[in-house]
């Protein structure tokens, strides 16, 4: 079984959403640069696909692609996604130990408990509305920035975007049967669960391009109650797939035995 690569479909999500455009606002990596993908990092990546073969030149075994998509400057990719959840509990029991407290210095209505009780909403956090479409891991959640911390109303310009999400692969790819995609769900921590994954022909060298829909979260106010409203952009990239030769990624020869030297160092010398 070949090795499964991975494209990581990293996203500028603020300016995207600002130009209501992908382009220039992406940036595409795999793990095939040293086999001769390129264009790393730029929205115009080409994967390399090398194809598998036996020897009498027939095809060995299919390509296995997984997309990776995640937010620039939000919170890291890495942290589990019960994380908002745990943040916005804390700001919860925060909020009502300093109401117990302020209860009991005083019962007497004022100018100075008036004040506490205002840091205090502030402090709590906004969650966000709750909206047939924006069901799931987003629902009555608190905005947070890229610290974990809970942010107000006034202050959304900080808040983390959530991840942005593949919603469809399509195009050229696709349409001539080269690449077969599909959404998979897993008990993964970090992805939420869901990937886009597809098994590749490598039975046919050639460049081949393919489109991306991926849906962002745009943080809106209506009637003074917030709510991420989905965006739906598209990304372009491609694949080349080739039927060379292995290379050994070391020593950029073909497969085979490493370039051992004759003699071991510090002997024989």
């Amino acid at each position: 079984m070949p090795q499964q690569l991975a494209i990581i479909v990293l996203v500028d999500v603020s300016n995207a959403l600002a130009s209501s455009t992908l382009e220039g606002n992406t940036y595409l990596f795999d793990n095939m640069k040293l086999h001769g993908s390129v264009n790393q990092g730029t929205g115009e990546l080409v994967t390399a696909i090398n194809g598998s073969y036996w020897r009498d030149g027939s095809q060995a075994s299919e390509q296995v692609l997984n997309w990776l998509p995640y937010s620039l400057g939000s919170i890291p990719p890495t942290v589990p996604r019960g994380y908002e959840v745990e943040r916005a509990r804390q700001t919860d029991e925060d909020a009502l130990a300093e109401l117990q407290e302020l209860a009991a210095k005083s019962t007497v209505p004022s100018a100075d408990a008036e004040a506490e009780l205002n840091r205090i909403r502030r402090n709590v956090g906004t969650r966000v509305k709750t909206t047939r479409r924006t069901r799931g891991r987003m629902s009555g959640q608190k905005i947070v920035d890229v610290m974990g911390q809970v942010v107000t109303e006034d202050a959304t310009a900080a808040a983390s975007y959530p991840a942005p999400v593949i919603t469809d692969i399509y195009g050229e790819a696709v349409d001539s049967k080269i690449m077969y995609p599909a959404e998979y769900g897993s008990p993964d921590m970090v992805t939420d669960g869901w990937y886009w994954s597809a098994t590749v022909d490598t039975s046919r060298p050639g460049t081949y391009s393919y489109m991306m829909r991926i849906q962002l979260h745009k943080l809106v106010q209506t009637n003074g109650e917030l709510r991420w409203d989905p965006v739906n952009l598209t990304c372009a990239s491609a694949l080349k797939i080739t039927s060379e030769p292995r290379r050994n990624a070391f020593t950029k020869a073909g497969v085979g035995q490493l370039p051992i030297p004759a003699t071991r160092p510090g002997r024989d010398a």
